[in-house]
């Protein structure tokens, strides 16, 4: 599998919306390999975290979300699902998991039915280590601005904290596991 190539059947290449979805996606590759490189001991697959780490937004450009140059019809938080269906009918459906469950620090059905969330109500919650590192590594990287620069911890937390105390604990249990 060529991550590249799938992406290029998505968005052209080159374009500002391809540049912030590869350069966002890169960084978190990078942060995530970083990562499972620590923990040997979790046999970790290391080639599936690096395809689906650059796939993990694939479906950013069906929403509206103009600062980066998405101009779809969707609300952003529906990138993920909508992420899981192109990978789906790409046919890596592992991959396409990701895709679902890397908002945020995943959500919950709970979380999705209480908060009203415009997505499938269904659990969509890290399950495999791959995926709970990918998810770390993404909290990293804006997408709106300083691409490549990771952000702080307290500043993740902060964010992580506005959404609710679930995502709050959900970060510090990976930090503290895979940091």
């Amino acid at each position: 599998m060529n991550p590249k190539e799938i992406i290029e059947k998505y968005y052209q290449p080159d374009s500002q919306l391809w540049t912030v979805l590869v350069e966002h996606s890169q960084a978190v590759r990078d942060k995530a390999l970083d990562i499972a490189a620590k923990h040997p001991n979790l046999k970790v697959d290391m080639k599936f975290i690096a395809e689906a780490a650059m796939l993990h937004d694939i479906g950013i450009y069906l929403t509206y979300a103009p600062d980066l140059y998405c101009f779809g019809d969707l609300p952003y938080i529906c990138h993920g699902y909508k992420g899981r269906e192109l990978l789906e009918k790409e046919g890596y459906p592992k991959h396409a998991l990701v895709c679902e469950r890397h908002t945020g620090t995943g959500l919950s059905l709970f979380e999705i039915q209480s908060q009203n969330l415009p997505i499938p109500h269904r659990d969509m919650l890290p399950v495999s280590i791959e995926e709970e590192i990918i998810c770390l590594a993404d909290k990293f990287f804006s997408k709106s601005h300083d691409l490549t620069r990771p952000k702080k911890l307290d500043k993740i937390r902060k964010s992580m904290a506005k959404h609710g105390e679930n995502q709050l604990r959900r970060f510090d249990n990976w930090v503290e596991r895979y940091l």
